[in-house]
């Protein structure tokens, strides 16, 4: 590069929830950018500004600024959800923004409403910007290849579940039950993540239900099956270990006033506003009253505990990777795809690969409950089976928990069975 001449600038923002790792991959891809003969700014607080037009929310972004900045938990640039896709002038606002500040290269990181507004940026901006989006998100639900986690996942699960262990041993300890309700907005890999690693009680996430929505009384009678399963084991301790998008399912009817609860700039219910462990143990001590069972359920909601946590050793390696990558992509003319990396080695998706036809927005990754791990999982959970319903000795067990005719019982709980439900 000449004497004069000017060099590139990288742009980096930060979308969506805060995950661990966030600052680890801003660290790395400025470092390389740096290293690359690049500029590197950091725009704060996601679109929020930059989508007004607002130019003075930056931060120049030096080596000396980031070099540990790895280990640490949150966001040095701040994260936000503003969603510049919503109107084009948003789109436009950005872009001038960016032209302004002399950018033609942008590292975005976030989930998929982030990924969508970089993919619809890159659109608008018709070879002006070059875009790169590195994915994160504790719900580990962007549509990676099977086995490749969102960065922060990891962090947040190990977090989880030295919570959910303590609840366990707290649960034991009292004789009463909690209701751990964890962060996923649509998909349940962070619920069942912690509750299979910890050896919860139980677990339920959205997609074991085939049919949808789901109604509050099937979630209700198979906590009160587990419930008195484990009554009839000689235990009345337990863990449910619960993901806040099963509100995303449940049929409206069931839940009043959820329509009034307050949605995002992307149209998602604010899963917070939303006391889904109440609900469930409001219904369920009710339902337990019926069979003459007395017992304490805490609820308990576990997420924002676990978004800005320090990067597990895991998380601090794999960010660095990502970061690196992102920018390594964009120094060598990439444009216009999510980073992964398989098998040790980095391979772009295109932007137009993460576009579910049918919505037209990024796809979702759902857990796969087919699976073997996901196979395993239920058979370690203290929940109603067939096989129990299929003997007539364990029948009587339960039955007699419950203070019910065996009959009884089998017709009261007998649909849950129902491949369907």
């Amino acid at each position: 590069m000449g004497t004069g001449e000017r060099r590139p600038v990288v742009a980096i923002l930060v979308g969506g929830g805060p995950a661990p790792g966030i600052n680890s991959v801003i660290g790395a891809a400025t470092i390389r950018s740096i290293l690359g003969g690049c500029d590197v700014i950091g725009i704060q607080d996601g679109f929020k500004w930059i989508m007004t037009g607002k130019k003075d929310k930056v931060k120049r972004l030096s080596i000396e600024d980031i070099s540990r900045i790895h280990f640490s938990g949150g966001s040095c640039l701040g994260t936000a959800r503003a969603n510049p896709t919503q109107k084009p002038e948003s789109l436009d606002a950005c872009l001038d923004s960016l032209d302004a500040l002399g950018v033609t290269r942008l590292i975005t990181i976030g989930g998929d409403d982030t990924a969508f507004s970089a993919l619809k940026l890159e659109q608008r901006a018709q070879g002006r910007l070059q875009v790169v989006h590195v994915p994160k998100t504790i719900d580990n639900d962007l549509d990676l290849p099977h086995g490749i986690p969102t960065f922060g996942f990891q962090t947040a699960r190990h977090i989880g579940v030295e919570l959910v262990k303590s609840l366990m041993v707290d649960a034991e300890t009292t004789s009463r039950w909690y209701f751990v309700v964890t962060m996923g907005r649509k998909a349940g890999h962070l619920a069942l993540g912690i509750g299979k690693a910890a050896g919860a009680t139980l677990t339920i996430i959205p997609e074991e239900f085939r049919r949808k929505p789901i109604r509050l009384k099937t979630l209700v009678d198979i906590l009160v099956a587990a419930f008195i399963k484990r009554l009839a084991a000689g235990r009345s301790d337990g863990v449910a270990v619960l993901a806040e998008g099963l509100v995303e399912f449940l049929d409206q009817q069931d839940l009043n006033g959820l329509e009034d609860v307050e949605r995002d700039q992307h149209g998602h219910v604010r899963l917070a506003e939303v006391n889904f462990g109440v609900v469930l143990k409001r219904a369920v001590e009710g339902e337990l009253r019926t069979f003459g069972v007395k017992t304490t359920i805490v609820e308990k909601n576990i997420g924002y505990e676990l978004r800005c946590a320090d990067p597990i050793s895991f998380d601090m390696e794999y960010t660095r990777d990502l970061g690196y990558c992102a920018a390594q992509f964009l120094l060598e003319g990439g444009n216009a795809a999510m980073v992964s990396i398989q098998n040790g080695r980095f391979i772009p998706i295109p932007f137009s690969d993460i576009l579910d036809p049918a919505t037209g927005r990024t796809r979702v990754r759902m857990v796969d409950v087919e699976s073997e791990s996901y196979v395993i999982a239920r058979r370690y959970m203290i929940r109603l089976s067939q096989e129990d319903l299929s003997h007539p000795q364990d029948v009587v067990r339960l039955a007699t928990a419950a203070g019910m005719a065996e009959d009884d019982f089998r017709k009261r709980f007998q649909y849950l069975m129902d491949k369907d439900v």
